[in-house]
């Protein structure tokens, strides 16, 4: 496997859009840490980032579309534009994904979301 971090923030996107959960998981550091950009740890480790995904990965037309990335050495920042199924229907969100990779493994991640939009 290719550890650069835009080859792990990549198959990380895969994976998540593939629905492939061990594949995303294994994307992650044991440890890895996911923060609400500026703000609340919203999971750490595997145990608590795992549940995350299989809840989202439920969803029918689950799907990020990657919009720009920049990459600044071990640093990756997506944005995306992520389609959801909510509770009022289907939509679209932005989101803003920062990861840190380490040792060939994202050890941080930080998330800022926009606005929902249905439709």
């Amino acid at each position: 496997m290719n550890t650069s971090p835009l080859a792990v923030v990549q198959a990380q996107l895969d994976a998540y859009n593939a629905k492939d959960l061990d594949a995303l998981m294994a994307t992650y550091a044991s440890d890895a840490q996911q923060f609400a950009i500026h703000g609340a740890l919203l999971a750490q480790g595997h145990a608590q980032i795992r549940p995350r995904y299989e809840e989202r990965f439920a969803e029918p037309d689950l799907r990020a579309r990657l919009v720009n990335r920049s990459v600044i050495g071990n640093f990756v920042t997506d944005v995306e534009i992520v389609t959801r199924n909510f509770p009022e229907g289907r939509g679209t969100v932005e989101m803003l994904c920062v990861y840190e990779v380490v040792d060939g493994r994202i050890a941080r991640a930080s998330f800022a979301t926009g606005e929902k939009r249905l439709g």
